[in-house]
């Protein structure tokens, strides 16, 4: 037997709280590791989370376990469990110590299945906000925006409502950027204008993107906006952390214009790559815009002179301890936690929360004259204004100035906007709220390049979303923009590409592969889908792989692994071994010795076209629908836990579907008889299933038909008579022709086979 006694001597420091740990790994009968525990009053344990399954028992005091954002009260006498990847707190909400005893073990099968799981976990039935990353109208939105924050926003709300979840798409426009300002200076427009001038066409542009967020909150038009965030910056200046204070700061040399942000440009003090005021968006880190590198004024001449301003400001490196344990709440990304790294490692991080500006919110506050708000502090502020606003749409007691913690919250965002986000948001929380612990996941995308040049709303070096997109084309953009957003690296647009995967991969591979699913069932079952009947290890290996593929999909648009980029690979995939699968099979398919199992593997074929319009359906969503519809099943709106034949019996009308580009004119069109045409000619003259015949005429698609071929060689080997394809395709009979032949033979030297040519016809 071995016995533990409480001894609060022996306690250390593990996981924020402290711990007396009893190593008991190596008894074999038990195989648990143990400790106790004790949390002090208004303290709790760090958030984490490992492979272990673990149980709690409480000996003494009270307070809360969260586990994954959910509040479960604890009092003496109760034993928690919970799974592995849990994230859990244990928070003393009481007046004396909680004390509890843990064991813990690795049971790895049960880690291993809950790992790749995406229905529940971390999720459970939290309310979920999803933000795309506020556009600023100071421009539409090119492709380097829509293949980010938009496009990964939207697959991902869509994918989690498949699973039953409860999420919603928020946006916002980021109206009072100073950039809207430079902006409307440059258009000879007030700021106000040129913010609704391109915030409908962001909307616009989003529309045409099949991107409709379930709220769009435009900063400088919402009547309760402006009060709101005047109350979150009091709760800030209340807090003692945001004071007025001296600070340095640059100013036009010539004019006196406060400079940051657009209207000044310099070296980043950190890496040295060119960049504007406040953010570098090379490396990520800020700038005060006092620290730029040779710094110079974007709109004068005068060299910038540096002085001191008084402005509200934050010590953000007093925060850095609340900055990490938020970080390991949810989702951080490396590339996060290495930026916030390499922040705290400055001795000092003083950030100005309000400056001299003409356009934004003014701050309740009188001391600090002629200054506004900072609009990065509406950043923080307007997701959960956000969420309040669609709370009162929703009948939902959602409160900005009392966030709670079962809120889940997913972002996504630019690299360049990481800073803002994920480091001095959760400060600002942490200064309004103390007693909120937010639970964000941060999807992170590097910048899109188009012909290897950064995407500029300014320079104008961009592809609009509203001149490439089209009901059309959306699921073309969809899936390309997919296939390469920059996700972990750079990467880059480019139209000739863009193009060659639309005609080669989606055109040619895909809807060839489909129209000519349909032509089969059409021509061996009446376009009715046939039953499986016998199957052959062939057959139980590609079911394997298509299940593979479910599995491969649900974790790339899952919360813990989201990727497009795998998403779209994933996708591709499922084509490609379907084209494998179909290469093999078709062998056998005309041997009635086979039948059974030939339409098993047309029964597995149509199964595979079933599991892309699912799996399509985030990412694609209206060729997913077109599909489902030609298959004849249901719209697909729940994610599929197996794969799953299509019924037999069912209808399907498969073979004249275009999926991507125009959809054919009606049936009395040219057009639409044009590709059965092509497919008829094909048959009759035995020319390859790729051939194009669509521009030739039968006589020189004749010229390129095998058996022409041989009855010409036929006949010059008979008759010595070398003729073309246009004498035999012309308008003789068989027995003018004859006579033709005999001529020729004649004229060839030889006679006696001219003789035997007239004869025999």
């Amino acid at each position: 037997m071995i016995t533990s006694t409480y001894d609060a001597d022996s306690l250390h420091r593990s996981f924020g709280i402290d711990l007396s740990e009893i190593d008991m790994s190596a008894v074999e009968s038990m195989g648990v590791g143990a400790a106790w525990g004790k949390v002090p009053p208004g303290h709790h344990s760090d958030p984490h989370q490992h492979d272990e399954t673990e149980t709690f028992v409480i000996v003494s005091g009270s307070g809360d376990l969260v586990v994954d954002g959910k509040r479960t009260p604890v009092s003496p006498g109760m034993a928690i469990q919970f799974e592995p990847f849990e994230t859990h707190v244990l928070d003393n909400t009481g007046a004396a110590d909680l004390i509890f005893a843990t064991f813990y073990w690795r049971d790895s099968p049960r880690a291993s299945r809950i790992a790749p799981r995406t229905d529940r976990r971390r999720f459970g039935d939290r309310p979920i906000f999803a933000f795309s990353t506020p556009p600023t109208p100071n421009g539409g939105l090119h492709i380097g925006h829509l293949s980010g924050p938009y496009l990964g926003t939207d697959a991902f709300v869509r994918f989690q409502r498949m699973n039953g979840r409860r999420v919603w798409h928020l946006a916002a426009t980021d109206d009072f950027q100073s950039y809207v300002a430079e902006c409307a200076r440059r258009e000879g427009r007030s700021p106000a204008e040129v913010a609704a001038h391109y915030g409908a066409e962001i909307e616009e542009t989003l529309r045409l993107m099949d991107i409709v967020p379930d709220q769009i909150t435009h900063t400088s038009t919402d009547e309760r906006y402006p009060g709101a965030l005047r109350a979150f910056f009091t709760r800030l200046v209340d807090s003692g952390r945001v004071t007025r204070r001296d600070g340095a700061a640059l100013f036009d040399g010539e004019t006196g214009q406060y400079l940051y942000e657009p209207y000044v440009n310099g070296g980043c003090p950190t890496c040295g790559t060119a960049t504007g005021g406040n953010i570098c968006e090379v490396c990520g880190e800020p700038n005060f815009c006092v620290d730029l590198i040779e710094p110079h004024a974007a709109n004068g001449t005068a060299e910038p002179r540096a002085d001191t301003i008084v402005r509200y400001t934050l010590s953000l490196h007093d925060l850095r301890a609340d900055v990490l344990e938020h970080h390991h709440v949810g989702r951080a990304p490396v590339r996060l936690r290495e930026l916030a790294n390499r922040i705290f490692q400055r001795d000092r991080i003083d950030v100005a929360l309000t400056h001299p500006s003409s356009w934004g919110v003014l701050p309740t506050e009188k001391d600090v004259p002629g200054q506004v708000i900072w609009v990065w502090i509406e950043l923080a502020f307007g997701f959960i204004y956000g969420i309040e606003k669609l709370g009162r749409t929703l009948g939902f007691d959602w409160r900005a100035d009392a966030p709670q913690d079962d809120w889940k919250i997913v972002h996504f965002l630019g690299y360049d906007n990481t800073f803002y986000h994920s480091i001095l948001g959760p400060a600002l929380y942490k200064t309004a709220n103390p007693e909120w612990t937010p639970d964000v996941d941060y999807n992170v995308n590097e910048f899109y390049l188009l012909d290897g040049d950064k995407f500029s709303t300014s320079r104008r070096h961009a592809i609009w979303g509203k001149d490439i997109l089209s009901p059309a084309s959306v699921d073309a953009v969809r899936f390309y923009l997919a296939q390469t957003r920059p996700e972990t690296r750079r990467t880059n647009f480019t139209l000739a590409e863009y193009e060659a995967v639309v005609q080669e991969t989606l055109v040619g591979s895909w809807q060839g592969w489909l129209n000519d699913l349909g032509a089969r069932v059409q021509a061996r079952y009446g376009g009715i889908v046939p039953d499986a009947g016998t199957w052959t290890p062939e057959h139980t290996a590609f079911l394997a792989r298509l299940e593979n593929r479910l599995g491969a999909m649900a974790g790339c648009l899952g919360q813990d692994g989201f990727s497009l980029n795998g998403a779209a690979e994933t996708l591709r995939g499922i084509v490609e071994d379907t084209l494998r699968f179909k290469g093999l099979e078709g062998a056998i398919l005309d041997i009635d010795d086979w039948k059974d199992e030939a339409r098993t593997a047309i029964a597995l074929e149509l199964a595979a076209a079933k599991l892309l319009a699912h799996c399509a359906a985030p990412v694609m969503p209206r060729f997913a629908a077109r599909l489902a519809a030609a298959l004849g099943i249901e719209p697909p709106t729940q994610w599929p836990r197996i794969v799953t034949l299509v019924p037999p019996g069912t209808r399907v009308n498969l073979a004249r579907q275009v999926f991507f580009g125009a959809q054919p004119e009606p049936e009395t069109q040219p057009a639409a008889l044009l590709p059965w045409l092509c497919g008829l000619v094909r048959e009759a003259v035995r020319l390859p299933e790729d051939k194009q015949v669509a521009d030739a005429t039968l006589v020189a698609l004749g010229i390129e038909s095998m058996q022409v071929i041989a009855l010409q060689y036929q006949i010059l080997e008979r008759t010595g008579a070398d003729v073309t394809v246009e004498d035999l395709f012309g308008d003789r009979t068989v027995a003018e022709l004859a006579a033709f032949l005999s001529a020729n033979a004649a004229l060839s030297g030889s006679p006696a086979l001219a003789a035997e040519v007239v004869v025999k016809a």
